[in-house]
């Protein structure tokens, strides 16, 4: 693989050098910080020039930066973010697309594209992004690297600019799994010692059946060596099978998430842009039409359906329990790609009907490199009950270590 520096990587907006304020935990390690979470003294452009240039430098750190300072890491910069972080493939229209160093000619994904890239190419040890419907997730699998969605707001949001509050959290990119896990103890506020058993694993089956042929294949080759595994109980399991009555993930994301989503978004930035009438790349400017004239009277019936999905998926997944399943259903298209209207709905479609699964529960979700398509990346997830986020983490190394290394 080609080395890339902060340069040549096009991940960062600004490289800083922030030292820690107390030693810690994290002692030595470096990071970065998606530029939609504020950073004192700084900016935060929200992947917009027109938001940075508008608005002051950030007081304080947000708090999770801060959990870091004081567990003893150093920050190294802020990276690209996409377009008011409403995307998931990464190419920001003023700022650039972030490299893939998996896949150079291919997306590194979105909305956490630079923190995802930051990793990816080595260059800081772990980095914040910010996920709503896969932002974390998406990239993270593209680029061939550990990312995670903890339970939603477990982690504070205080100093991360909003987005969609009712769904989207901060979370966590690392190439090594004990990394990650030391990162979620500090932001976690973790005191959880005694762990429970992995008893079950359920493979979503929905999930694997809207993959492409190649995707579900390797995986499938992958989990073979899960059902090795000594006293674990591996099955295939349905949505409809999890909620008591017939429904899909298409269902998921379009009935409930992504009305939710486009409601919460317009109601957070919609009277910034009117009243600023910024400077929008092409496909925001395509998507803001879709948040301004979203239906709005399907709000109460898309958060009846949230609640419902989230009350019988948080009663059926135990303490002890795992969803499996692709992150993405396809490998990283190639840049450009999306403009094709037609490749753009068809990533978008299948790829939010996966994520929305773990957003809509608020499950902690952990995505994994365990295998390639033609060299191309391809992650499988973990999702646990909510909550059990330190049980999460802790099973993973033991699942990736039967799994196998990319």
């Amino acid at each position: 693989m080609q080395k890339y520096n902060f340069d040549t990587s096009n991940a960062f907006i600004s490289k800083l050098n922030i030292q820690p304020i107390q030693s810690g935990i994290l002692d030595g390690l470096s990071f970065a910080v998606k530029d939609n979470i504020d950073i004192a003294g700084f900016k935060t452009s929200f992947g917009s020039k027109a938001w940075f240039d508008l608005h002051p430098p950030a007081l304080n750190h947000a708090l999770c930066v801060e959990q870091l300072l004081r567990a003893g890491a150093i920050c190294f910069g802020k990276t690209i973010a996409d377009e008011f972080t409403y995307s998931l493939d990464g190419e920001n229209y003023f700022y650039g697309t972030p490299i893939n160093p998996k896949a150079p000619d291919r997306i590194p994904g979105g909305s956490s594209s630079g923190s995802a890239s930051a990793v990816a190419c080595d260059l800081v040890d772990f980095a914040l992004g910010t996920d709503c419907a896969g932002s974390i997730r998406v990239p993270a699998s593209l680029c061939g690297i550990f990312g995670m969605r903890p339970t939603t707001h477990r982690i504070s949001e205080s100093g991360v600019l909003p987005f969609s509050p009712g769904i989207s959290t901060v979370g966590v990119f690392s190439q090594n799994l004990d990394v990650l896990e030391k990162v979620f103890y500090v932001l976690l506020n973790s005191h959880q010692n005694k762990l429970c058993e992995l008893k079950n694993i359920y493979l979503l089956d929905d999930a694997f059946e809207i993959s492409d042929p190649a995707v579900k294949e390797v995986l499938q080759d992958k989990i073979m060596y899960l059902k090795s595994i000594k006293d674990i109980q591996v099955s295939t399991i349905s949505l409809s099978e999890i909620f008591g009555e017939e429904i899909d993930l298409f269902t998921c994301n379009e009935k409930a998430l992504r009305v939710l989503q486009s409601v919460e978004i317009w109601n957070a930035i919609g009277g910034w842009i009117i009243d600023n009438n910024p400077k929008t790349g092409p496909r925001f400017s395509f998507g803001m039409e879709i948040l301004k004239n979203v239906d709005r009277s399907q709000l109460n019936e898309a958060l009846y359906l949230c609640e419902k999905l989230f009350t019988r998926i948080s009663q059926f997944i135990k303490p002890g329990d795992l969803f499996c399943y692709p992150t993405v259903p396809m490998i990283a298209p190639i840049k450009g790609e999306l403009d094709n209207p037609d490749k753009g709905f068809d990533f978008y479609r299948r790829t939010m009907a996966i994520t929305c699964f773990s957003a809509i529960a608020h499950l902690p979700e952990i995505t994994m490199p365990v295998a390639h398509v033609n060299n191309i990346p391809v992650g499988l997830s973990l999702a646990g009950a909510p909550n059990q986020d330190e049980f999460l983490l802790a099973v993973a190394k033991r699942v990736y270590e039967v799994i196998g290394y990319l």
